[in-house]
């Protein structure tokens, strides 16, 4: 960590009150994440001391605590101020609703364009059946519901979302129930999904709840509570299944694909899209501050960053067969499109706080973002893993 962002860090942690140099330390690995060494704490203590920016008060021992002076505060004050003039007029600075934000990645021309990559290597038909593992608001419900519906008498028909055993059948002694955030009438294993019905899972309430309002009227889909990493189903009980942006976020990979292995049909397929964050490619003529806001976003933001480019292994890791990859690339060359998608301001004050990147790079990234030519681009890869018949 550079002198710089150890002032800073350590300023930050002084605008609520005083601290010793033990408790200094303590706040500065909550707000970044990680602590720092001795030399740097104490030699950015001096040198802050030393600017007028801090200084010490009489306590027990050796524990002396240190405050912030009022030409700090100032310091740190305009610092913000700054940030806050050049990002207000671009940038969004609050976090969207988990919700709303899925609706409008789902809603942008770079979702449209990999969602629909996704659901054509899906290959849908009529009459199979479906798994959306971590299917959120239910964003591809009815799209997948669609794709596999079966024409004819009596089609169309049948118990609304959630109801059980109209489309997946009940519990199957001896085989492997959920745990956790299955319960009640969810839990149990289901030995079979009926024919051209979507089972949607996901381990978030409020998602479970809104993609069940959502898809009230499509009496082919069933929404459970329940965890992709030890599904509700039985063996080899469903033809197809996808997941769309979620092992970047789940603790093992591994364990999904597994699972989705285990409950797919021989010939059955699972499609995966997942983003690649060490692709992020974001211009400004300093090329070490772009690098630094990409390593920050992989490193400490998403659990598994690269996640998209080791897709293909892990499957083959799970047993199945890895018959296609498409790099599905996103370019945006307006900064606003860009920050709805990517939280840029957001992740510039994280990556501070963290400190990949000090007060002045991170004026320096975004005022050229909101002034300068902007472009940026990210790869998104769609992997087809099959079950060997």
């Amino acid at each position: 960590m550079r002198t710089n962002d150890a002032q800073i860090l350590v300023l930050c942690t002084l605008a609520d009150g005083p601290l010793h140099g033990y408790a200094i330390n303590t706040a500065i690995e909550r707000l970044s994440g990680r602590s720092l060494g001795a030399g740097s704490l104490y030699g950015a203590l001096s040198r802050l001391e030393a600017k007028g920016f801090v200084e010490p008060l009489e306590g027990p021992g050796r524990r002396r605590p240190v405050r912030l002076t009022e030409e700090g505060r100032a310091v740190l004050e305009r610092e913000a101020h700054a940030m806050a003039r050049v990002t207000e007029r671009v940038f969004e600075t609050a976090a969207p609703d988990p919700v709303a934000y899925l609706d409008r990645v789902a809603g942008s021309g770079t979702g449209r364009h990999y969602k629909s990559v996704m659901l054509e290597l899906l290959g849908l038909a009529s009459g199979l059946s479906v798994l959306d593992l971590g299917c959120g608001p239910g964003t591809d419900l009815a799209a997948l519901a669609e794709g596999v519906a079966v024409t004819g008498p009596g089609s169309g028909s049948g118990p609304g979302p959630g109801s059980g055993p109209g489309l997946v059948s009940g519990p199957v002694s001896g085989t492997r129930t959920a745990p956790g955030p299955v319960s009640g009438t969810e839990a149990g294993a289901r030995e079979t999904i009926a024919p051209g019905t979507v089972l949607g899972i996901d381990a978030d309430e409020e998602m479970v709840t809104r993609a069940r309002e959502r898809t009230a009227g499509l009496g082919t889909v069933e929404v459970l509570h329940g965890d992709a990493g030890m599904l509700p189903l039985g063996d080899a009980t469903a033809d197809r299944a996808r997941t769309d942006r979620v092992l970047q976020h789940v603790e093992d990979p591994g364990t999904v694909l597994a699972e989705a292995r285990r409950v797919l049909r021989p010939g059955g397929r699972l499609v995966m899209g997942e983003p690649d964050w060490d692709s992020l490619a974001i211009d400004h003529p300093d090329l070490e501050i772009s690098r630094a806001y990409t390593r920050h976003i992989t490193d400490r933001i998403v659990r598994n960053g690269v996640v998209g480019r080791q897709l293909a292994r892990l499957a083959a890791d799970a047993g199945f067969l890895v018959p296609d990859v498409v790099p599905v690339t996103s370019l945006f060359r307006d900064v606003r499109a860009a920050d709805e998608i990517l939280g840029l301001h957001r992740g510039t004050e994280r990556a501070v706080a963290a400190g990949y990147l000090t007060e002045g790079a991170a004026r320096s990234w975004l005022d050229h973002l909101e002034n300068g030519d902007f472009l940026a681009a990210v790869t998104l890869y769609v992997v087809v893993a099959e079950v060997p018949r």
